[in-house]
């Protein structure tokens, strides 16, 4: 008689190792990772991009309003990444799961009929902040289980998935608005598409990644116990707390006493990249929101104009890594980053000097190859200041990001007026990047000073 209940233990064994797939080859994690960012970026922050001008038509939104909605968005990308900062790396999967379903649940809220403008509030906040944590979250899981030798390429294509999500996000806005659909559809089919996400992050858990290595191969977990030596060295306090339940006033400790070690020795050369982190996301943002609709505006005889143009963005994101990241390995990463600063200035000022297709297309496209391209190199740049506290550094700057990206906004639409003139908003954002290309210029120049005694 225990024969059966062996059995059937042995076919319930077998039939959750099927249904909970492990997932451990490096190019299929990054993949996932594409699709990640594809979800949180590409449709739960800029597929409101490629939506506003229906948005703004269906629900008779000003400008103002829908400069708002895009800075409450932005801010809550700041809450987000102040929340990755304080969780512990053995939490890292479960929060990364959970605020991607809150992402994936707020794109689909928008579904829901006559929703009011608070509701709008409160659903782009949480849409804002799920993408924060899942940003940070997900790069730091899935670029810790690449080799060293392919994680460069590896990290390229994961990184890519913001163009894809782009991409996908002007496409399907495009196909299904030539079918008659509005906005409330488009953001309910994104929600749809993004669902199998769930599934391919629970196959990559650390627990089964885990258990693989010790089966089969060490070269994932090698990597992470290797990490994992170097941050207890370096991290005593932080790291003997990661087993225990820590109260907010011992987070907060731990949190400063981390900063304080991770800026000690490095204060300038973190203030100086982080205040030009400001002003790129401050630069970037006023076409990376109102783009379509300037397209709309100005290019009334092109059908779905906006929404071409936000595909070109799209595309040509999604070669940005690996153009600059060669370039990068001829010329070093600060050089890269001030001529992309430099780049996407130009782009900004390229629609005064053309007030047609051409000034708004080129700007697509430089847009396209700049915005990611300056934040792969910000962030690869600010963590290897002082690498042992990566994850923190890394967390500074994409809260540095999030303060411009939420002022720009909101600076576009007082100095568009109620004529909707956004020319003086493309001046100031060209101003700030130019501004941010000096301060990192100071940058280099600082961590070259800092790295001169270890020549001598």
């Amino acid at each position: 008689m225990c024969v059966l209940p062996q059995n059937g233990s042995v076919m319930m064994t077998a039939l959750k190792s099927r249904v909970a797939t492990t997932i451990t080859h490096q190019t299929a994690i990054a993949w996932i990772g594409l699709y990640c960012l594809a979800v949180v970026m590409g449709f739960g922050r800029f597929l409101f991009t490629a939506t506003l001008p229906d948005i703004m038509t269906q629900l008779s939104l000003t400008t103002v309003i829908a400069g708002w909605l895009a800075s409450v968005n932005y801010s809550g990308y700041f809450i987000g990444a102040l929340i990755a900062m304080f969780v512990p790396q053995r939490l890292t999967w479960q929060m990364l799961i959970t605020w991607t379903a809150v992402s994936i649940v707020t794109t689909m809220l928008l579904v829901v009929p006559n929703l009011s403008l608070n509701s709008w509030y409160v659903i782009r906040l949480l849409s804002g902040i799920a993408s924060g944590v899942a940003m940070i979250l997900s790069s730091s899981l899935v670029i810790q289980s690449f080799s060293d030798e392919r994680r460069s390429v590896l990290s390229a294509l994961h990184y890519a998935g913001i163009g894809v999500g782009i991409s996908a996000s002007a496409v399907l806005t495009w196909w299904l608005l030539a079918l008659g659909y509005h906005f409330d559809i488009i953001w309910l089919v994104a929600g749809i598409i993004s669902l199998p996400l769930l599934w391919l992050l629970y196959a990559i858990r650390p627990q089964s990644l885990i258990s693989s290595a010790s089966h089969s191969s060490q070269s994932t977990s090698s990597n992470l116990q290797s990490f994992q030596q170097k941050a207890l060295k370096s991290k005593p306090a932080e790291l003997n707390h990661n087993n225990q339940r820590l109260s907010v006033p011992q987070a907060y400790r731990n949190f400063k006493r981390s900063l304080y070690e991770a800026a000690a020795g490095h204060s300038k050369a973190i203030a100086l990249l982080s205040a030009s982190y400001v002003l790129a996301g401050f630069g970037y943002i006023t076409s990376a929101t109102f783009l379509p609709v300037m397209a709309t505006q100005r290019l009334t005889a092109q059908s779905y104009a906006g929404l071409l143009i936000w595909l070109v963005v799209g595309i040509f994101a999604m070669l940005s890594n690996p153009i600059w990241g060669a370039l990068a390995k001829r010329i070093g990463e600060s050089k890269t980053l001030m001529g992309l600063t430099l780049l996407q200035a130009f782009g900004m000022c390229l629609p005064l000097w053309f007030n047609g297709a051409v000034g708004l297309y080129g700007n697509a496209v430089i847009l396209g190859l700049t915005f990611v391209g300056m934040v792969s190199m910000t962030l690869n740049l600010i963590k290897n200041i002082n690498p042992a506290y990566s994850n923190l550094l890394i967390g500074l700057a994409t809260l540095a990001y999030a303060i411009g990206q939420f002022i720009g906004p909101l600076v576009t639409v007082a100095l568009a007026g109620k004529q909707d003139n956004f020319n003086a908003d493309l001046l100031v954002a060209a101003s700030g990047l130019l501004l941010g290309l000096v301060l990192v210029f100071f940058f280099q120049r600082q961590t070259q000073r800092q790295s001169q005694p270890s020549f001598n």
